[in-house]
């Protein structure tokens, strides 16, 4: 979450570091004059498309130092920069055509058909009719079918 009042100084930093008043800096990342005013304030906080709209008008400025103060503005390719912290591991997206050895596929399947199959109809009563039917596909696409 970022600290509104920790952004606000960055922000200002920014804006002192390029000589721009809160007017010419509005109009430079195209906004309106009352959203910079807002931001610095305390009474707005910023949105997405605003620091976007900032990162991409003035390059020298990092994201990670923006937002929570870690790294150094104004940000410069060659200058060597701390690690950012990792908050989780990385996602890996599922290998769509793993071949497991054959005596875990036995076992996997030998475990999938002991399972009792529950009887949906029992549980739903007999009124109960599908809305939709869902196909997922492991290569991490699927279809939806309503009837």
């Amino acid at each position: 979450m970022i600290n509104t009042e920790e952004f606000t100084k960055r922000l200002q930093k920014v804006i002192d570091f390029y000589n721009e008043s809160a007017s010419s800096f509005a109009e430079k990342i195209g906004v309106q004059r009352s959203s910079i005013s807002h931001i610095l304030s305390g009474r707005n906080k910023p949105s997405l498309d605003f620091v976007m709209k900032v990162l991409d008008t003035y390059p020298e400025v990092e994201l990670y130092w923006l937002l929570n103060g870690k790294g150094t503005f104004p940000y410069h390719p060659n200058t060597p920069q701390a690690p950012i912290p990792k908050t989780q591991e990385p996602i890996t997206p599922a290998t769509p055509n793993l071949k497991l050895p054959p005596e875990i596929h036995k076992q996997e399947t030998e475990t999938r058909h002991k399972e009792p199959t529950p009887n949906y109809n029992q549980n739903l009563g007999l009124d109960s009719e599908i809305e939709k039917i869902v196909i997922f596909y492991n290569n991490g696409t699927f279809k939806s079918y309503k009837p």
